[in-house]
């Protein structure tokens, strides 16, 4: 019998269409595969219309009220600056709890500051910092130590304002005698805090608060925020998790430090705190509580990124 091979030609027709048709099955079995692995769904309209805060804003806010001098209790630098918040925040429905404190140098006379952004649920999520100065200190204008959080707080309500919140409320608020009169002592210190967290209490606010959140000396040019040991811990995982969202985990939580602050009072009351707090300032923290608290020690980075993590926590804690 005698074998017949098509021409050369017939053949090398035969093996291109022969690998076409493989090469097609390949990349449709590719497409197959691959269909379930879709590109990531767009941020929905909530996620792209939350704010990102602007560090030099935040900055200048920190720069005006810093300004004004000392602003111990008394103070014509504290006048001013509650005069300054008055005026900032007129139209964030703002509330001023004032309150006659009993203190080492007798009866003094002192304003808690509140600024309340409406939402769709009851719960409040409350974001705090102080803005007073050490008493009688004319040398200590704070600039890191109540001055950077009073003006990050300014910009978040910048921020918020006009906003319309998905989930809990946010409430801002401006403590005032953070700091000791004669000598830090649990009766000569956190004035405001106390006798906000009581009044609250009293009212039944305390019950409805699903967060509080503290900060302290966040501007600090070399800013790393201590893991707080009297702060709730899966609030700080919250924290730290918004700070991994945004790329910023490096500066949260390396050092774990038990700190006296304005949260002490919400956490007795069995409120979920967390106090967001660099307390290295300076070499050996030698800058806090001295005339080195100055504005050149800060950085308008540090006030955008605890400012961002502070409002990404915020849309995790909503979506929870």
């Amino acid at each position: 019998m005698i074998t017949r091979y098509p021409p050369l030609t017939t053949v090398a027709f035969a093996l291109l269409m022969m690998l076409a048709f493989s090469s097609c099955n390949r990349d449709n079995s590719h497409a197959s595969a691959a269909e379930p692995v879709r590109k990531p769904s767009p941020p929905t309209s909530q996620a792209v219309s939350l704010p990102h805060v602007d560090g030099q804003r935040a900055l200048q806010y920190t720069r005006e009220v810093v300004a004004f001098g000392p602003r111990w209790v008394g103070s014509p630098g504290h006048a001013k600056t509650q005069a300054y918040l008055r005026k900032e925040l007129k139209d964030d429905n703002l509330q001023e709890d004032s309150f006659t404190a009993s203190t080492p140098a007798g009866s003094k006379r002192m304003t808690n500051f509140v600024a309340k952004f409406p939402g769709s649920k009851d719960g409040i999520i409350v974001v705090t910092g102080h803005y007073d100065t050490l008493y009688g200190r004319k040398d200590f204008v704070g600039a890191n130590d109540g001055g950077s959080s009073t003006g990050l707080l300014l910009e978040l309500a910048r921020q918020l304002r006009g906003q319309k919140l998905e989930g809990y409320r946010v409430w801002l608020v401006w403590f005032d005698g953070e700091e000791a009169i004669k000598q830090w002592s649990p009766t000569d210190s956190l004035y405001g805090s106390k006798h906000l967290a009581a009044k609250w209490a009293k009212d039944g606010t305390l019950k409805k608060i699903q967060a509080f959140l503290l900060l302290d000396m966040i501007g600090d040019a070399d800013l790393n925020i201590e893991r707080e040991s009297n702060s709730t811990p899966w609030l700080e995982d919250v924290v730290y998790k918004a700070a991994t969202d945004l790329g910023y985990q490096s500066h949260f939580f390396a050092r774990t430090n038990d700190l006296e602050d304005d949260h002490l009072p919400f956490a007795r009351a069995g409120v979920p705190v967390a106090d967001l707090i660099d307390y290295d300032y300076g070499p050996n923290n030698s800058y806090w509580h001295t005339p080195q608290d100055t504005l050149d020690k800060l950085s308008p980075q540090s006030l955008e990124v605890v400012g961002s993590v502070v409002l990404r926590t915020i849309h995790l804690l909503r979506q929870s």
